[in-house]
């Protein structure tokens, strides 16, 4: 029997429990011993639960506890989630969690402790809900060097992207909506201006380098300027728009097809996606990343990027490979050496213009080279530059003054 503490009854924490005790004799097949949930820690009461007499409210009840071998930390945040994993790990507890927070901040301390005392940080599901994605890099793809991860990684943004591009809704009205059907928070600032999406970019960028990427220092940008006549000439070009979240090893001007890997460019933004490439039907909430290795060539990973049940099976996945490895380190994760990042300005683009019809010619002659876009019932113009860095472009940009409406980056591959 391996018993099990749950850190948080809300919905992840409630919906592991769910999965375990619903699942039970598959999981027991699988994981070679019975799981047990011992305790649930919450500071509220559950009348009424079928659990309700498996709650505690002071963890040290757990970590006091010799029999329990695995902690789930499905409270969020990066105050007390992490003084309980802390705590959990130095005490030889594995832990299990969906925190992505906690994740991108703590990663190598947390990482290290667990190496240290013998047992194990999974955070399988601090990413992708319950996509398998953290394993696949750390395990599946352990002979490949990987060279590109790119990806939807929000299903929130995606939700309203989608919306925006099926209906031409308006971004505040369809973020109302998102809201209201539970998909947004009542804040929802982390999620529209890619503050999620950077942190789990950041964490696939550290499994992707076994470095340290602090998610603070990726360059982040959101959806809120984003409108319906954006994808009117998106739908010119043969795209649609998705925020992208993208790490990927620089290429060694001076020797093409060779990369760097001492160089990372990790970025979130907003891109002009063709219709041909297969995260352009990545649509609603659901979540879709690729994964290019230098021998494997192009992976694709695809599903339910939240939600209680999707999220919570993917911690009791993590669960399940720490009951098969008791007492037992398994190697993953990365060590707390930075990895070197790339200066976004200096990397090139191609991008997308939306003027003012008077704008136009001054954008032409700024940035000479592009080609004229239209899209009927705008009453804007559009214009797609060169390949340029993005530091010149910035610079011609400025100039452009209120005459420039917008402007979005365009992916030209993957």
């Amino acid at each position: 029997m391996v018993y099990v503490a749950v850190l948080g009854y809300g919905t992840v924490g409630s919906g592991v429990v769910e999965v375990i005790e619903e699942n039970k004799d598959l999981i027991a097949v699988r994981a070679m011993e019975e799981l047990d949930v011992k305790y649930i820690l919450d500071l509220r009461e559950f009348p009424g639960d079928p659990y309700e007499s498996k709650i505690v409210h002071d963890v040290n009840v757990i970590l006091d506890a010799p029999e329990v071998k695995v902690v789930c930390e499905t409270m969020g945040g990066v105050g007390a989630a992490y003084q309980f994993s802390k705590a959990a790990l130095e005490r030889g507890k594995s832990v299990c969690t969906s925190n992505k927070e906690l994740v991108a901040k703590h990663g190598p301390e947390l990482l290290r402790l667990a190496k240290e005392h013998n047992c194990n940080y999974f955070f399988e599901a601090s990413v992708g809900g319950g996509i398998p994605i953290i394993r696949p890099i750390a395990r599946s793809l352990t002979a490949e060097r990987i060279l590109r991860v790119v990806g939807i990684l929000n299903g929130t943004t995606n939700y309203i992207l989608t919306k925006m591009d099926k209906e031409g809704a308006e971004f505040d009205a369809t973020l109302k909506e998102a809201q209201d059907l539970g998909y947004a928070e009542r804040n929802p600032e982390a999620d529209i201006e890619g503050h999620d999406a950077a942190r789990k970019i950041a964490i696939l960028s550290c499994m992707m380098t076994d470095h340290f990427v602090d998610s603070e220092k990726v360059y982040t940008e959101g959806i809120s300027k984003i409108t319906p006549a954006d994808f009117a000439f998106a739908k010119s070009l043969g795209c649609t728009i998705r925020l992208l979240g993208m790490s990927c090893l620089m290429e060694d001007a001076s020797n093409p097809g060779s990369y760097s890997d001492d160089l990372l460019n990790v970025m979130v933004a907003p891109f002009f996606v063709p219709l041909e490439c297969p995260l352009a039907m990545v649509s609603d909430v659901f979540n879709g990343i690729l994964v290019t290795g230098n021998m494997v060539g192009e992976t694709m990973y695809y599903g339910k990027g939240a939600g209680k049940l999707p999220t919570a099976s993917a911690v009791v996945s993590d669960v399940v490979d720490a009951a098969r490895h008791p007492g037992k380190h398994v190697p993953g994760g990365w060590d707390d050496t930075a990895a070197s990042l790339a200066d976004v300005t200096e990397c090139e683009r191609t991008f997308f213009l939306r003027l003012t019809p008077a704008g136009l010619e001054a954008a032409k002659d700024l940035l000479p080279g592009g080609r004229v876009v239209t899209a009927q019932g705008t009453g804007d113009a559009g214009y797609v530059t060169p390949k340029m860095k993005e530091k010149d472009f910035d610079e011609k940009a400025a100039k452009l003054g209120d005459a420039l409406l917008g402007r979005i980056r365009m992916l030209e591959s993957v």
